[in-house]
């Protein structure tokens, strides 16, 4: 049976300092806060070596901007964006995750954005990345998120004349009516 010592803070600080990733996150997030201050990030974590941060939606443009024109830096390719609904958080219910990557230094940045379900405007990212078109055209059809500045904000995935965005967790994930489902054959 393999030895199930717990290492000391120390030997855990020393690990980091040798990890390459983690050396990359540090010099990431020492450029951010150059760039934009401390203050412009409330969350810092690294997930499976993947650093994120939160910002605010009022200066999430300008940060993601400032980014793609950094020399130093070079993140000018946005991998993904994607919505979220967070129901429980209050004034926080809806969000948005940015993810940049520099193809140059194979460096990835996360960054991610909350804001209260009722007043779901973000500023658009068309005119830093043709690529946000879509994805954010996609966030508007499953979560409502609006786009301020889009050229051409209409769902993409469901009908046009759909009332409701479906990835909101707002509705049951079961008919409570239907009687030819027993839980017997879902193993409730």
């Amino acid at each position: 049976m393999a030895d199930q010592t717990v290492e000391s803070p120390d030997a855990q600080e020393t690990a980091a300092e040798l990890d390459p990733a983690a050396q990359k996150n540090k010099q990431l997030l020492d450029l951010l806060y150059r760039l934009f201050g401390q203050d412009a990030f409330t969350d810092v974590e690294e997930p499976y070596g993947f650093l994120t941060v939160t910002t605010t939606r009022e200066r999430i443009h300008d940060i993601i901007a400032g980014l793609q024109q950094d020399q130093e830096l070079q993140l000018n390719f946005l991998t993904t964006m994607c919505g979220m609904h967070w129901p429980e958080r209050k004034d926080q219910e809806l969000g948005m995750v940015y993810m940049l990557h520099s193809l140059v230094h194979n460096v990835r940045l996360r960054l991610k954005i909350f804001f209260p379900i009722g007043d779901p405007h973000v500023s658009t990212l068309t005119d830093l990345y043709s690529a946000a078109n879509w994805m954010e055209r996609e966030s508007f059809d499953y979560y409502g998120i609006i786009f301020v500045g889009h050229p051409n904000l209409i769902r993409i995935l469901n009908v046009e004349d759909m009332d409701y965005h479906p990835m909101r967790k707002q509705y049951a994930l079961e008919d409570g009516t239907r009687e030819d489902k027993t839980d017997l054959f879902f193993g409730r």
